[in-house]
């Protein structure tokens, strides 16, 4: 079982993923401040986890950099906002390789459906200008589906 110091930095995370989801929908933007504060806080969880600097926190930091570079991409053809690009590099701080293409998975699917409704949405309202999705919703919904999975899943 984790210890206290890691399930109060994981909790402060989720909330933070929630007020990315509310900031987003609000405004589709996702404060800087706030991506900030979510991959500093990682080190801290690091730490709470006993994460060895090297390799271990050095591969985390690489495997967040590609993640932001791949992401980069889509923000850079207009797929996606740069908010959320932040946001994803953020959160992959706090992942090891597995959950987060476990993260990228739920992502994807999340973010399909929401494309879709936001779609549709959009249709019927007006069918005008170009369609914004606040994809800071999925992101946040794959970060709070493997928060979860550690709360729910202690026993397993």
């Amino acid at each position: 079982m984790a210890n206290a110091l890691s399930m109060t930095l994981l909790g402060l995370l989720a909330a933070m993923l929630l007020a990315a989801c509310w900031w987003d929908v609000k405004s589709r933007t996702i404060p800087n401040e706030l991506n900030l504060a979510i991959a500093l806080l990682a080190i801290p969880f690091w730490w709470s986890i006993g994460l060895p600097l090297w390799p271990d926190a050095a591969i985390q930091v690489g495997i967040a950099a590609i993640v932001f570079g791949l992401f980069s991409i889509a923000f850079a053809i207009g797929a996606m906002g740069g908010g959320d690009v932040k946001l994803i590099g953020a959160l992959a701080l706090w992942l090891p390789f597995q959950a987060l293409v476990l993260l990228l998975v739920v992502m994807s699917l999340a973010g399909g459906v929401l494309t879709a409704a936001m779609y549709i949405r959009h249709r019927l309202k007006s069918g005008e200008g170009q369609l914004e999705v606040p994809y800071g919703l999925a992101i946040a919904f794959g970060g709070l589906w493997l928060i979860s999975e550690r709360f729910l899943n202690q026993f397993g």
